[in-house]
């Protein structure tokens, strides 16, 4: 069954063109103009994936991903002439997955999609487990708990998480983590880690208390690592 796309974008001329190319790659397509038509498009088409601008009128791209990351995990790539390093870090704290500026490469920008949608759907066994101090990742069921709080995480953090749970010890690098992630042949922004991270410890560590599971290794990256005792 084809993945279905949905394109958020003020500009007719982008979502067409996003729309055609994206057909004859094999995609089934839904779009919306704004936020505010995106919410009710994806609440209705269900997509596997959504491709979205920020700076649209009525509701940007902010604020549609700060109302609909609460009803679902749908992976998001933003689509942005916005250069600013602020707002590429905003939108991947609000959970988007990635980021393409404006000019863009169709060829590139199908890449991301695939690169995404492989993430998010790559087969497990039920028995794949990860256990580490009080944390279980369960990759069948995409489900993390601490102790016994579940917790919410969006693709990109669970496949962090589960990275550094299977060799718990060792240090990764940004790199390393990035092509995780998106492909070996990725090039990315280093600093989408470092966002994906603070996220992550935000919802498993406990309030206020001395970082327990994933440390940073300065000039490198990151690890996890059992609490002390």
């Amino acid at each position: 069954m084809a993945k279905k796309i949905l394109i958020v974008d003020d500009k007719k001329e982008i979502r067409t063109l996003l729309e055609q190319y994206l057909s004859q790659e094999g995609f089934d397509t839904l779009t919306a103009s704004n936020g505010q038509e995106a919410l009710f498009v994806a609440r209705q088409g269900k997509p596997d994936l959504i491709i979205l601008d920020l700076m649209m009128p009525e509701m940007g791209g902010y604020e549609f991903m700060r109302a609909y990351t609460r009803e679902a995990d749908t992976p998001t790539i933003i689509l942005t002439a916005r250069l600013e390093e602020n707002d590429r870090v905003l939108g991947l704290e609000l959970g988007a997955d990635d980021y393409v500026t404006k000019p863009f490469s169709m060829r590139e920008l199908t890449a991301r999609i695939r690169a995404v949608l492989r993430r998010v759907s790559k087969p497990a066994l039920e028995t794949d487990l990860l256990r580490a101090a009080d944390i279980t990742l369960d990759r069948a069921g995409r489900v993390v708990t601490v102790g016994e709080r579940p917790v919410d995480l969006t693709p990109s953090e669970f496949e962090l998480l589960a990275a550094l749970m299977a060799a718990p010890g060792r240090a990764f690098s940004r790199l390393e983590l990035l092509e995780r992630l998106q492909g070996a042949a990725y090039e990315g922004y280093e600093r989408t880690i470092d966002v994906h991270i603070r996220n992550l410890r935000a919802k498993i560590e406990p309030e206020g208390g001395e970082r327990q599971y994933i440390e940073t290794v300065y000039g490198v990256g990151y690890r996890f690592a059992q609490p002390r005792r």
